[in-house]
């Protein structure tokens, strides 16, 4: 979810990221309305905060349905919501509840936007025309905000994933085939779509009346194209997740410590290792794991002391037959760096946060390495 897309913090504990294709909409509007204005940035606030209170009501929806939202990403058309409990290829009836829900919600929260600005436009200043062209223009910002959520409703309507039509359109396929294949076929036909949109702003760029409208379809093209790459490359590594097993990729030469070892031991031994988290044993007994970062923590604040006193103790063992997602289950759901991978009550291996992603990109690029081969022959 990292890609091309800059931290903007949490909220609701949910992490946020802006897309950089913000900038687009923004050079856009200086090009035909030359000078940063007001309105530009008015308009470009609207998208934002419609964009935002958008993706929020479909995690409210998603996490009222049982999943657990983790992270979204704004695109200037929408955005995705990134849910941390990974479905693999099995859907059941429920999930595809909750697609549906989260797809019939999204366009109304824009609807419901685009009414309340009119209402209050309507009684502060009735005025404004809300039928004048054209609707969006820096001039009549409160006249844009009512047509950019239409606009932003209609465009979410368009049957093309990840945009709640296509998440809709996804639902459907996903009754006859797996979530991966269903993915694919709904991107498909977002590629489609995201092609003609393209091609019509070409079009329209050749007639000087038309000129000024040309970008906007090929602005809407560009992103549903990147918001279609962004969810297929997800799925794609969702299915390497269930598919790999930990002893494929667990860590089998690794450093351990004991409880009893002083903080100052231990950070002499981790100088020694590229590991960021350590398992700590008693004997044979896995009792807990500590981070690099805990014992320098612990010893600018405190000094020297034992690991006992800042391991974790809930650890929850795997086996090594587990799937790399139920390893990251694991991980995120009580927020940990590591974890063991046992064999008859013993310690055969380790899978850090570290190596788990590490290992995904891998894995992943591997796997598409194979498809391409597949494909070519």
């Amino acid at each position: 979810m990292r890609t091309w897309a800059i931290p903007a913090g949490q909220l609701f504990g949910i992490e946020f990221r802006i897309h950089i294709g913000f900038l687009f909409p923004l050079l856009f509007l200086l090009g035909v309305y030359p000078g940063f204005s007001a309105g530009i940035a008015g308009i470009l606030s609207a998208v934002f905060v419609s964009n935002l209170l958008h993706q929020l009501m479909l995690a409210y929806v998603a996490k009222q349905s049982g999943a657990n939202p983790k992270a979204i990403i704004l695109l200037p058309v929408g955005g995705l919501v990134v849910l941390s409990d990974l479905p693999g290829h099995a859907i059941t009836p429920l999930d595809r509840q909750r697609e549906v829900r989260m797809a019939l919600v999204g366009p109304l929260v824009y609807v419901a936007l685009a009414g309340l600005t009119a209402m209050v436009i309507a009684i502060t200043n009735p005025s404004i025309s809300l039928r004048t062209w054209p609707w969006i223009h820096p001039g009549a910002l409160a006249r844009s905000i009512v047509w950019v959520n239409l606009l932003l409703a209609a465009v979410n309507l368009l049957p093309a994933y990840p945009l709640d039509g296509g998440r809709m359109l996804r639902a459907f396929f996903v009754r006859s085939t797996d979530l991966a294949a269903a993915t694919r076929r709904a991107v498909s036909i977002a590629h489609s779509l995201a092609l003609v949109f393209m091609i019509l702003g070409m079009v329209l760029y050749t007639s000087e009346a038309t000129r000024p409208r040309s970008a906007w379809f090929a602005m809407l093209g560009f992103f549903i194209f990147i918001g279609a790459q962004l969810e297929e490359r997800a799925v794609f590594l969702e299915s390497v997740l269930e598919s790999v097993r930990l002893e494929e990729i667990m860590l089998t030469e690794f450093t351990t410590l004991s409880p009893a070892d002083t903080l100052e031991d231990a950070l002499q031994k981790a100088v020694h290792t590229l590991q960021e988290d350590f398992p700590v044993v008693r004997g044979s007994d896995l009792v807990g794991a500590v981070s690099r970062q805990a014992i320098v923590k612990s010893l600018r604040s405190e000094g020297n002391g034992y690991v006992q006193a800042v391991m974790i103790r809930i650890l929850e063992a795997a086996n090594k037959s587990e799937s790399l997602a139920s390893a990251f289950r694991r991980l995120n759901a009580r927020q940990l760096n590591l974890v063991p991978v046992v064999e008859n009550e013993r310690l055969v291996g380790i899978v850090t946060r570290q190596n788990l992603m590490h290992s995904m990109g891998l894995l992943a690029e591997s796997r598409r390495l194979r498809q391409a081969a597949r494909d070519e022959e």
